[in-house]
């Protein structure tokens, strides 16, 4: 869910009536709306579609129908949960003796139901992903050719950092990932636990290990999971955000997991709770929630093991939220360039706030699908002498 006036036209619609049904006048309710924005990326043309609306006609369940109508057509998107924020915020708000709680609360209810239903629609990864996963054999033989030729942007010295492997890997998974982090300046650490079989054991002796890292350094860790592994640095990032600087997660399914399609069939039964099912609840609830630091996720659209849109955490939310597309197979970011400079960029980034910058980085940005994207030559152009 990009920029998309006509969503946001709808459902502020809505959330301007369910603030009035507090009793507030128009004016009130529009300068509570906006408020409930603030920092929303798309802050600037939300107020413009707040101030120009006029009297409101239409009762709340009509402008409720017709924003999940809207929603419905643009199908399942993480991005939606930026707008039950906004609503949640809204019924916190005491109505006024004119006014009632009621509304606010059952809109809500239904909002979130209804998002619920519309995001368990994501299909699982076609068959031609899934066949193309083959070719992580060939990215992982030729990143050793690769590799020495990957530019590296110095970063700040000796920043720690963790990472955690995938799903049925272990350190050696993430050996290209720590090698190329070690080079331009991070002090790495394994999360030294054998074969990840995403088992509930590992968090334990994961966030004992977080802590010794602390307590070395002094400051707070960044953490850096691929797929399976990035379930658990997201859990620890959402437990503990005093000691995390920032999460990176690398093809790693981020929300919706309990109705996620994948063939990682072992990873949903953990999950899904076919065993220890209150704790692995408790898990997939954890999952859900949004981590108060940084947050970078990576995904690939040609995933053939996770559908991507699990890969994706709500950018409208902060903006320090960021998603980055690569090219790729699932098991092969571990051996993927593009993964490579994303990581470290975004690690220093997120500690630094700057940006590499130079011909280099320019010339970095073709490897990226966000540059083909753009229409006509002039991206080229654009990429050169802007």
């Amino acid at each position: 869910m990009e920029n998309n006036k006509t969503l946001y036209t709808s459902f502020t619609k809505l959330a301007l009536k369910v603030a009035m049904s507090k009793g507030m006048t128009l004016k009130k309710a529009k300068e509570v709306v906006i408020q409930k924005f603030e920092l929303h990326p798309f802050e600037k043309m939300i107020v413009g579609l707040i101030d120009s609306k006029k009297l409101i006609r239409k009762d709340v369940d009509t402008l409720l129908k017709n924003c999940i109508s809207v929603c419905e057509d643009f199908g399942p998107d993480r991005d939606y949960v930026t707008l039950i924020i906004v609503l949640e915020r809204i019924d916190k708000i005491k109505a006024t003796k004119k006014g009632t709680d009621t509304i606010s609360a059952r809109i809500l209810l239904t909002f979130k139901n209804q998002i619920d239903t519309i995001n368990t629609k994501i299909d699982a990864p076609p068959l031609f992903n899934a066949l193309l996963e083959t070719r992580s054999a060939i990215e992982w033989v030729t990143m050793f050719g690769i590799y020495p030729f990957i530019p590296k942007h110095k970063a700040s010295k000796n920043k720690p950092v963790l990472l955690m492997p995938p799903y049925l890997g272990n350190d050696v998974s993430t050996t290209f990932v720590r090698n190329y982090l070690k080079s331009v300046g991070f002090k790495t650490y394994k999360w030294e636990l054998g074969v990840n079989m995403i088992n509930s054991k590992y968090l334990p002796k994961l966030i004992e290990k977080l802590d010794e890292i602390f307590e070395k350094h002094q400051e707070k860790v960044s953490l850096v999971g691929w797929s399976g592994g990035g379930i658990f640095a997201k859990i620890i990032a959402n437990r503990y955000p005093d000691k995390v600087e920032q999460l990176i997660t690398i093809g790693s399914p981020v929300w919706g997991v309990k109705n996620m399609k994948t063939p990682l069939v072992r990873m949903l039964e953990f999950l899904r709770g076919k065993t220890l099912r209150a704790r692995n609840d408790k898990f997939i609830h954890e999952l859900e929630e949004i981590p108060n630091v940084p947050v970078t996720c990576i995904y690939t659209k040609t995933d053939g093991l996770l559908p991507w849109k699990h890969c994706m955490e709500a950018e409208t939310l902060r903006s320090d939220i960021k998603n980055i597309e690569v090219f790729g197979s699932h098991c092969g970011m571990g051996a993927n360039a593009s993964v490579l400079l994303t990581v470290a960029n975004s690690l220093n980034k997120n500690i630094t706030g700057k940006e590499p910058k130079g011909i280099i980085t320019k010339v970095e940005s073709l490897f990226f699908p966000k540059f083909w994207e753009q229409k006509g030559v002039s991206k080229f152009t654009n990429l050169f002498f802007n």
